[in-house]
């Protein structure tokens, strides 16, 4: 049986923060887009010194991960994990519709799955997109 939500937001609450792989993880975001770190915070939604705080080592709460991802178009249960806090079921994405998606598509999405960076991943779902797109357009 799965844990409730405001259990393990608790136990999350107590656990020992490791601030580097968020901290890494918003680094590339930054450097990817070229913003600073006033421009994110801002275009966030938060204060002008929140992503400072974040790289800092400051942990985040989750509404801040949230309105982080949202601004980066990242999922925000990345964050909230990055932030050892516990994924949210709102973000989850289901896999009942790869039931009726063609196995070469899910051997795809699989091996998409297999990538450990999520910025490389990202990348390559990209790459993938900008192919389809051009197959399409023919």
């Amino acid at each position: 049986m799965e844990e409730p939500i405001a259990k393990s937001r608790f136990a999350a609450r107590i656990k020992d923060y490791n601030p580097e792989p968020l901290r890494k993880r918003v680094l590339q975001l930054l450097e990817q887009r070229n913003e600073t770190y006033r421009e994110a915070s801002l275009d966030s939604g938060l204060d002008h010194q929140a992503v400072r705080r974040i790289l800092g080592g400051r942990r985040p709460a989750m509404h801040i991960c949230i309105l982080m991802a949202d601004h980066f178009g990242v999922n925000p249960n990345e964050f909230l994990q990055l932030a050892d806090w516990p994924p949210l079921k709102a973000f989850d994405i289901h896999a009942a519709s790869a039931e009726n998606l063609p196995p070469e598509a899910v051997e795809v999405a699989m091996d998409l799955a297999r990538i450990p960076d999520p910025g490389t991943r990202k990348q390559v779902a990209e790459a993938i997109r900008t192919l389809l797109a051009k197959y399409f357009e023919e």
